[in-house]
């Protein structure tokens, strides 16, 4: 029984890393703005349907993590996705009960949020970026939601990750 536990919590963990990988791969400048949020998809994905196990923490160290591959000021990242783990913790009993459509529209809300935040935090310590495209990665995570959500249900099932 013990090993299903670690099983999972490492199934969870590899599609973090996944995500980071995704994250973290170099593309045209102009193909950066259209890349979805891919932690924070994977983040609200396992904080909506095992709460008991990804939550803040999570977002924090993962958010850690992207900070350091992407060469941002140390806790930009790590500040929006525990937010945006901790907002998918209270809420998730309310957010599960919605159909997919309606998830999608409140992905591209959370992911809007963490992107308005981190750009506060950008500039609060000086870095100015275009704020031309800002929510432009919000809307590629809100439409991408449904295939994500299928792609990591399907993994969810078939490791039996409770």
């Amino acid at each position: 029984m013990a090993n299903k536990k670690t099983q999972g919590f490492w199934i969870i963990q590899l599609t973090f890393l996944v995500a980071l990988y995704l994250q973290a791969l170099p593309m045209p400048t102009f193909f950066l703005y259209l890349r979805p949020e891919w932690i924070g998809l994977v983040l609200i994905y396992w904080s909506l349907n095992t709460p008991q196990k990804v939550g803040f923490a999570h977002g924090f160290v993962w958010g850690l993590l992207l900070d350091l591959i992407e060469g941002t000021l140390l806790g930009h990242n790590a500040i929006t996705m525990s937010l945006l783990g901790f907002l998918c913790n209270n809420f998730y009993q309310r957010i599960r009960m919605y159909s997919l459509m309606k998830q999608s529209a409140l992905v591209f809300f959370l992911i809007g949020i963490s992107q308005l935040v981190f750009q506060w935090l950008q500039s609060i310590f000086g870095s100015i970026s275009s704020v031309g495209f800002l929510l432009l990665p919000a809307v590629i995570s809100g439409i991408l939601w449904h295939w994500i959500y299928v792609l990591l249900q399907s993994i969810k099932r078939r490791f039996a990750i409770n």
